[in-house]
């Protein structure tokens, strides 16, 4: 009979094809067979189609005669049942009689129950040893997860070093301050991915093979938690160990840049309108619908979707609205700079207390971070010890890592308020005392951002425009016209600065200025 050898190995580590083909070669001369076909293959049985074993099983179907297949053992031939259904089909036809060396076994069509009983044993011996193969590799990488190692390649801005046994990553010093750069210039500047791209690109940052980076590279990095502390594996986040390039607060000014990015335009006709979408009806709550008059003069009518609340229909000029906004402008413009400059020294006085505070805040936040650090070590001796099963560790160590983030963030505000404080106060004060400057000279876009900043609750209520002012507009206002009125400056003092910056940030996308003024809107965003 014509005998096919087949020699497998999923990789080179294993026991080579040689040593297998030398072995089943005196097994061949024993029972008297003759070699017909050698066939040696490097392919894992139970991943991707098995294309080479398929070309065994075809040479076997060609064949007119009956075929011995003569393998070492039954795992080389196969880990799983798919294969004996095409073995057992060929097997019942006569065109296939089957040889397992190390399990002296031969099967063929008058094979008894016994014999295929040992077969299927096997293959559930040989599958059973992939399952716990498999259940330990998962094993392993829990446990890679849950110590913060990373097992994938390292992103742009890393690079892996040392062995495979004993391998790290740290940043790597040609691209890493590039990818931070990358970061900070999306979340400060009114650019798009793409635009981006182009200019990171020029600045030296490339791929692992040095090509310029692409908009899909930049989109990506934009959205890897593993910058700021955290590795995204099955969609679930784990802390790492590695060096972060960038902040959370850094990467989630990104997030809300780019869902900005994603919301729909509102569609505006090709004639601007100052007020447009910004003023609604005091007596229906409609809004306030512009139009020309004359191709020269713009008037503001309710739209009255909400039919008969609205008797007539009153026709009120633009510059009739503007000109409470202009009164109340030309005070924020009569604030001396005295007045000023002493404002900004009682901030400065007062905030030395704070200053204290802040100091001893850190270090309390510190002393709980190594405390929590303390509970993390004897809660990984826990679980080695078997006191603790692995769930309770995996929540327990959740909880600490998610404590631990929040305590970095609250230091990183501590350490960076006195700055952000003075930073962003000054600079409101300078952009209100030239508001009435810039508004008179901006065209209609750059008015309607500016009135944005400044207004809200907007009615028209008859012919007069009521309207309250955003913080802290308001209490500038209060400081204009009180001057003298420390109870201004001290709430001055103690408004929310982040939540203002973050309002200044959100409406410079919209505000072109104007050259004089171009400095002021810089510094405030």
């Amino acid at each position: 009979m014509k005998a096919i050898i087949l020699a497998r190995v999923s990789d080179k580590k294993q026991d080579s094809n040689e040593a297998q083909v030398v072995r089943i070669s005196d097994y061949i001369k024993y029972r008297d067979l003759t070699v017909w076909k050698t066939h040696e293959i490097e392919e894992s049985s139970t991943r991707g189609e098995r294309k080479k074993f398929q070309e065994v099983i075809k040479e076997i179907k060609k064949s007119k005669e009956c075929i011995a297949l003569v393998v070492d053992t039954v795992d080389r031939l196969q880990r799983s049942f798919r294969e004996s259904v095409l073995l057992d089909e060929l097997r019942k036809a006569g065109k296939l009689e089957i040889h397992f060396y190390r399990e002296n076994l031969v099967i063929n069509k008058n094979s008894n129950s016994a014999d295929l009983l040992r077969w299927d044993m096997a293959v559930m011996f040989a599958r059973s040893y992939i399952l716990q193969l498999s259940d330990n590799v998962k094993r392993k990488f829990e446990q890679l997860r849950r110590s913060g190692v990373w097992t994938g390649k390292a992103p742009i801005g890393y690079k892996n070093i040392g062995s495979e046994r004993d391998r790290n990553i740290i940043p790597d010093s040609q691209r890493a301050h590039l990818v931070t750069r990358l970061f900070e210039l999306y979340a400060i500047g009114n650019v798009s991915i793409k635009t981006l791209c182009k200019q990171i690109s020029e600045e030296g940052l490339r791929s692992e093979q040095g090509k310029p980076i692409v908009p899909s590279m930049v989109y990506h990095i934009l959205n890897n938690p593993f910058y700021y502390g955290q590795m995204r594996t099955r969609g679930e986040l784990y802390p790492h160990k590695y060096p972060p390039l960038i902040d959370k607060k850094l990467f989630d000014m990104c997030q809300r840049k780019q869902r900005g990015w994603h919301k729909k335009p509102f569609q505006y006709s090709a004639k601007p309108f100052v007020f447009r979408g910004l003023l609604r009806c005091a007596t229906c709550g409609c809004s306030m619908s512009p139009e020309k008059k004359k191709n020269q003069y713009t008037y503001y009518s309710c739209t009255n979707a909400r039919k008969e609340i609205c008797n007539t229909k009153t026709y009120v000029p633009e510059e009739a609205l503007l000109q409470p906004i202009y009164r109340v402008l030309e005070a924020y413009k009569s604030i001396p700079q005295e007045t000023v400059d002493q404002i900004v020294g009682f901030m400065k006085s007062s905030n030395e207390n704070e200053q204290n505070f802040s100091t001893e805040a850190i270090k309390s936040l510190r002393s709980e971070y190594d405390a929590i650090q303390t509970k993390q070590n004897r809660l990984t001796n826990l679980l080695l010890d078997g006191v603790i099963t692995s769930m309770v560790y995996d929540e327990k160590l959740k909880e600490f890592k998610e404590r631990q983030q929040d305590i970095n963030i609250q230091i990183e505000d501590h350490t960076g308020a006195d700055k952000n404080y003075y930073f962003t106060a000054s600079v409101v004060l300078r952009i209100a005392k030239n508001a009435h400057t810039l508004l008179e000279s901006s065209e209609v876009p750059e008015k309607r951002a500016i009135l944005n900043l400044l207004l809200q609750n907007s009615v028209v209520n008859g012919k007069n425009l009521e309207f309250s002012l955003r913080s802290p507009f308001n209490t500038i206002y209060d400081i204009a016209t009180q001057p003298t009125g420390r109870g201004a400056w001290d709430k001055f003092r103690t408004l929310d600065w982040q939540k203002i910056q973050i309002d200044l940030e959100k409406y410079q996308e919209d505000i072109e200025p104007q050259e004089e003024e171009e400095d002021v809107f810089q510094i405030a965003c």
